[in-house]
């Protein structure tokens, strides 16, 4: 009974921290909910939110998303939100437990890496478990980068 599920207009990318896996060496996802007001989900519907430069943090047995930005909905008037509140991130105990113990112990840091819908509608937010690159696996890694785009280009020459 494998049904095929079509592309939901619904599940699609609000936005994206496309700079963590420059910096970062992503080891683990995890997907969380997001406790959001009415008005912050109208403005993600419009496409509108930045992550880049946002952290997750364990404070208190909760995981809080920290300096995200999601603009205010403009016709939403005086019941409007503020843009850079701290959002609660849904997760059961299992995964938070998981996450706390590999940023205490092993010194990692959790990555919001992109917010999205998914096929039920609901927003959630793809959190990385991370650790820092230097700077020679930065260079590392953008030394690979090039070498594979110009291999890509040298066998689309050939055939």
């Amino acid at each position: 009974m494998n049904q095929v599920r079509k592309a939901d207009p619904n599940n699609k990318v609000v936005a994206e921290n496309r700079k963590a896996r420059y910096s970062y060496e992503v080891l683990d996802t995890v997907e969380a909910g997001l406790v959001l007001t009415g008005t912050e989900v109208k403005s993600l519907r419009e496409g509108h939110a930045n992550i880049q430069e946002s952290y997750a943090s364990m404070e208190g047995g909760e995981v809080w998303l920290i300096n995200s930005y999601l603009p205010e909905y403009l016709q939403a008037n005086r019941f409007n939100h503020e843009p850079r509140r701290r959002r609660k991130l849904l997760l059961n105990k299992r995964e938070m437990a998981k996450l706390g113990q590999s940023v205490d112990r092993e010194g990692m840091t959790m990555v919001p890496l992109k917010i999205y819908f998914n096929d039920r509608g609901r927003a959630k937010l793809l959190l990385a478990i991370a650790k820092g690159k230097k700077l020679h696996d930065k260079r590392e890694t953008e030394k690979n980068r090039d070498w594979a785009r110009e291999k890509s280009r040298l066998l689309k020459e050939r055939g």
